[in-house]
């Protein structure tokens, strides 16, 4: 059995996270740290990370005491705390929206980069800039923020989230040839966009799931070659 840890700043990602890790990985066992006071924090101290790191980092060594295989940070306001998690794990650590971010770099120059909280949309533009450098290859963002919506989600109206959210997304897709959403908890609303736009949507969480079987994959077989050594 696969033992997947995941750290969440809010508990929007924690049953669809959930529910995705089983679909790729059936006999995968979750195991979540959720720490809602991060997010308002970055807010106050204008993103700063320092402020909440240790406290990241904390979660991160809690997860490989507990005998998680893999971690899942899954927050992009925060990713790039992974980089310092790497360091100081044993276990592989997985950033929700790096493989997101290559894909849209392969896919387009035109970038939409869309998100609800202001503390993500820097993050998320950042390293889709840092990935087209390692690629050689030249790219312009579109950026928007939706803070409407997110006000709306945490006032536990979803359906005034995806309403507003989707709207504007139809807009940005317009001017955009691939649009990121920076946020796991903005994925439901790719079904609301109307279809002949969703080809040019992308969103963290499923294609972050398919990293982590990957990985769970190649260290399956990895000690499968020891074994029969």
């Amino acid at each position: 059995m696969t033992k997947l840890a995941i750290i969440h700043t809010t508990p929007a990602t924690v049953d669809s996270l959930k529910s995705l890790a089983v679909e790729y990985m059936p006999d995968c066992s979750v195991i979540n740290f959720v720490d809602d006071s991060i997010l308002p924090q970055l807010a106050e101290y204008d993103g700063d990370l320092s402020v909440v790191e240790e406290r990241l980092l904390a979660y991160a060594r809690f997860s490989e005491q507990v005998g998680a295989d893999i971690l899942l940070e899954a927050c992009s306001s925060v990713g790039e705390v992974t980089k310092i998690m790497k360091l100081a794990l044993s276990i592989p650590v997985v950033r929700i929206d790096e493989a997101m971010a290559d894909m849209a770099v392969q896919k387009g120059s035109e970038i939409g980069v869309a998100a609800t909280l202001r503390t993500t949309l820097n993050p998320t533009s950042k390293l889709l800039l840092e990935k087209a450098q390692q690629a050689g290859k030249e790219i312009h963002l579109n950026k928007i923020l939706v803070n409407e919506a997110y006000q709306a989600l945490m006032a536990g109206d979803r359906e005034k989230h995806d309403l507003i959210l989707s709207q504007a997304l139809a807009k940005l897709a317009e001017q955009s040839e691939v649009v990121v959403l920076a946020q796991a908890s903005m994925a439901g609303v790719i079904g609301r966009i109307p279809q002949e736009q969703q080809h040019k949507f992308l969103s963290s969480p499923r294609l972050a799931m398919e990293s982590i079987k990957n990985i769970r994959d190649s260290i399956k077989t990895e000690t499968n070659k020891g074994k029969s050594v």
